[in-house]
């Protein structure tokens, strides 16, 4: 299906979204009461650092981020690399608060920001007819990453040092990264784009969007109301992931073992869902993405048996392998791939941003006596409130021709 290039730039895609679980919080949500022990910090401090961290790191990404689209992305994948195994190397270095930001702050920027904005940019510009499956095959490195690295982590952590994990997490980046990014995209351009045999020109009429226009367009934000609430949601779920299991009275390493329901669901709708949005168009999906977050919701609410984490994990696998390959196939198909970088970098941001509100929030309500159901309320309200507006304007996320 692949010629050698496309399959070169998949598996680019592929190992990049792998790597960047290190920055992601479900990873570094498994380091959360290590630290806090160390720290002698609250949930709520650390949900304050952690917030604060990403939001600055969200910031930073908007005017870093479009440089992929000037850069040849051979040479950006390498300052990415770079920029990750020197974090990874810090974030074992934590013995303050300010030390813990600035490690947060460059783990979310460099890992769960740039690696996964390097690998889905470059596959929404190469692809066209096959952009909505080489998409899922890429972030199916981030699935393998969220089934192994879970329950790895909590076997590790009880024989090593979480600061030596760290240290060898860095040498791992450094000694493998380059070489492979090296052999994939050496012969990656920026107009390098996917043959085929059928002369297919369905996107080239598409108008071709500047970030500036996008940003005054209604339709972004709807959209982005509904992209958005699977990052901040489920981010306050891997983040307090010990605040849930004390809460329902599980046992304490119930939501990672439970991870592994989140990622075989993840991936079954990933390799589903690229099939379906090359065939009816992400924007015909779209409403439909976060359906099973919204009955997660109710799960927590209405159950307390430890069996129902994999039901609500599984639930918020589903969407969250929708909004993978939503999140960045929309977007191209919307506003088209000339300016998909700077593009990606503003939607990667506010993704950023929103994990960061997530935290703040699931912290903050934390602090102030709310369980878990009352909080999983809360979240029912603001998903099913963001899908009957995205319903709203469904007839109208046609793309404008030039």
């Amino acid at each position: 299906m692949f010629k050698s290039l496309s399959l070169k730039v998949i598996v680019f895609g592929f190992i990049f979204t792998f790597f960047s679980s290190f920055g992601q919080s479900f990873f570094l949500g498994l380091f959360n009461p290590s630290i806090r022990d160390v720290l002698s910090i609250t949930h709520g401090q650390f949900g304050t650092i952690y917030a604060s961290a990403t939001l600055c790191s969200s910031l930073l990404l908007i005017w870093v981020g479009k440089k992929i689209d000037d850069i040849n992305v051979l040479k950006f994948a390498f300052y990415v690399t770079i920029l990750l195994s020197f974090s990874c190397l810090l974030f074992s270095k934590i013995s303050s608060v300010i030390f813990l930001f600035i490690a947060i702050f460059l783990m979310r920027f460099s890992g769960q920001g740039m690696m996964s904005h390097t690998a889905t940019t470059t596959i929404s510009r190469y692809f066209t007819r096959s952009r909505g499956k080489a998409l899922s095959a890429g972030w199916f490195g981030l699935s393998v990453a969220e089934f192994i690295l879970p329950v790895l982590i909590v076997y590790l952590l009880t024989i090593y040092l979480w600061q030596n994990i760290w240290i060898s997490i860095s040498i791992l980046v450094i000694l493998f990264l380059p070489l492979a990014s090296f052999f994939l995209v050496k012969d990656l351009n920026l107009d390098s784009r996917e043959k085929s045999e059928a002369n297919d020109n369905r996107e080239s009429d598409i108008k071709q969007w500047k970030r500036l226009e996008v940003i005054k367009d209604y339709r972004f934000y709807v959209i982005c109301s509904n992209m958005l609430a699977m990052p901040w949601i489920a981010t306050g779920v891997f983040v307090y992931q010990s605040f849930i299991t004390s809460s329902k009275g599980w046992g304490e390493y119930t939501i990672a073992q439970s991870f592994m329901a989140y990622s075989i669901c993840s991936v079954v709708t990933l390799l589903l869902s690229g099939f379906l949005i090359d065939k009816y168009t992400s924007r015909k999906l779209l409403v439909y993405m976060n359906l099973p977050l919204l009955l997660s919701t109710f799960v927590i609410i209405f159950f307390d048996s430890s069996f129902t984490s994999f039901i609500f994990l599984g639930l918020i696998g589903i969407s969250n392998g929708l909004a993978n390959v939503l999140g960045s196939s929309t977007w191209a198909e919307i506003y088209g791939v000339k300016y998909i970088g700077s593009i990606k970098a503003l939607t990667t941001a506010l993704m950023v941003f929103s994990t960061a509100f997530g935290t703040a929030l699931f912290g903050l309500l934390i602090d102030k006596g709310f369980n878990i159901e009352k909080i999983a309320i809360v979240s029912a309200i603001y998903i099913f409130s963001s899908i009957i507006l995205l319903y709203s304007i469904r007839n109208k996320l046609n793309p404008d021709f030039s």
